[in-house]
């Protein structure tokens, strides 16, 4: 288990930071020109250990192990373990809003909201996405230093999920009485329930089963959204 401490040190049992002078050492194609690279593989490395082993199994010698890297590599791009999880989190985050904004932009009823979402929530699984999520958010309950950095990178989701439900609501009656933004916030915390009990569970069919309710009741909701009574038009 991580120290409350780990922010500043390697953290879980994982080796000591190599002093700096080693790290700078490292061989031209780790630290020279390809720099950027380096950092690249080891972000990526530390989403694909997340994923395989967890929160607590992350430690800064099993992402170099993945990443074929030496682990002092970590200390010298990151200065910390818990500041390349939150990049591998910044990564994965990132690639999955971008998706998520594309196969959303042109949504405009609830109805194909709720198809799409169904599909983007099984790649969400298909990816690792879920569960590297689910790992850090188990991580900042257990560390009070990632606390606030995973709480502030669900942020930008809450942002999306207001955006689309105002395209949404557009033009009903609703438009000017829903709080959007308490709705959105509502939206992403339960979604994310949803990836909660899945990875814990290991079953997807309820949260499958969730969206198939869904896809029922949508084409009402959207009924009642167009009709003269919600948009106070005249029949």
């Amino acid at each position: 288990m991580r120290s409350k401490q780990s922010l500043k040190t390697a953290g879980r049992g994982s080796a000591k930071p190599a002093p700096a002078a080693r790290a700078r050492r490292g061989t031209a194609r780790e630290q020279g020109a390809g720099g950027s690279a380096t950092k690249r593989r080891l972000v990526e490395a530390a989403l694909r250990t997340l994923r395989t082993h967890g929160f607590p199994g992350t430690t800064a010698r099993a992402i170099a192990r993945t990443g074929k890297l030496n682990q002092a590599l970590i200390f010298y791009h990151f200065g910390s373990l818990d500041r390349l999880l939150l990049a591998a989190l910044d990564l994965t985050s990132a690639q999955r809003l971008a998706r998520y904004r594309s196969a959303l932009a042109n949504v405009t009823s609830l109805t194909d909201a709720v198809d799409v979402m169904s599909r983007l929530y099984a790649e969400d699984v298909e990816v690792g996405h879920v569960a590297a999520v689910q790992e850090m958010v188990a991580g900042g309950s257990s560390v009070p230093g990632l606390r606030p950095e995973v709480v502030a990178r669900m942020e930008p989701w809450v942002r999306f999920a207001d955006d689309v439900i105002t395209r949404l609501l557009k033009g009903t009656f609703l438009e000017s009485v829903l709080p959007t933004k308490d709705f959105a916030y509502a939206a992403v915390a339960l979604y994310f329930g949803i990836e909660t009990l899945t990875h814990l569970n290991g079953d997807r069919a309820r949260a499958e089963a969730l969206f198939d309710t869904g896809k029922q009741l949508a084409p009402i909701a959207d009924a009642a959204l167009t009709s003269a009574i919600w948009t106070g038009e005249k029949p």
